[in-house]
């Protein structure tokens, strides 16, 4: 049996249940290797622009119906297809979000975002930052958990005091935001606990 959607929304994953699986392990990888690029949206119809597939996928496995989403105003156009596919309410703004999925040039401070606390620092936000590009080398050095001497990335289109911001982040740790970052089919991770220079 055919699966309808409603008139213009695109479908999500052709095999839900196994789709999540190898996007949460991808996702898993990401944020345990920070620095190491993931591809990901295998088996995912081709999501409503400007959402790309592995931004889609990141939200088609990790998003319920008790997980608010705020939206950057770029990819407000895909509200309706991830209500569709994942019945998340919308936040209200960036600060009452359990996730949000924002381009690189509407990143706002990161200290607007839900940090959690001390004691439940898991109540944070996680942050899926849409950037412009992605490859393995470049301007921006990691070092920390998971990293065996240093990583270095190129995630193009950041805000100018994206340094600053992250470790203003990693100074509130154990509390903080966690990112996501992803461009296309690729994805990077950037948990709070990751030192980053440039």
């Amino acid at each position: 049996m055919t699966a309808s959607f409603p008139a213009g929304l695109a479908p999500g994953f052709a095999d839900p249940a196994l789709a999540a699986q190898v996007s949460f392990r991808a996702a898993l990888t990401a944020l345990s290797e920070p620095g190491c690029l993931v591809a990901l949206g295998h088996g995912l119809a081709p999501p409503p622009p400007p959402l790309g597939p592995a931004a889609a996928a990141l939200a088609l496995t990790l998003l319920d119906h008790d997980t608010p989403l705020w939206l950057s105003p770029a990819l407000r156009p895909a509200a309706a297809y991830l209500r569709f596919h994942c019945g998340c309410p919308p936040a209200a703004g960036p600060e009452a979000a359990r996730f949000a999925v924002v381009t690189a040039a509407e990143l706002p401070p990161l200290a607007v975002f839900a940090a959690g606390s001390d004691d439940y620092p898991d109540h944070s936000a996680t942050v899926i930052v849409d950037v412009a590009g992605l490859r393995a080398g470049g301007p921006l050095v990691l070092s920390g958990p998971g990293i065996a001497d240093r990583a270095t990335l190129a995630a193009d289109g950041l805000p100018a005091d994206f340094l600053a911001c992250w470790a203003a982040n990693r100074g509130r740790f154990p509390r903080g935001v966690d990112l996501l970052l992803t461009c296309g089919p690729l994805l990077c991770g950037l948990p709070r606990t990751t030192l980053v220079g440039g």
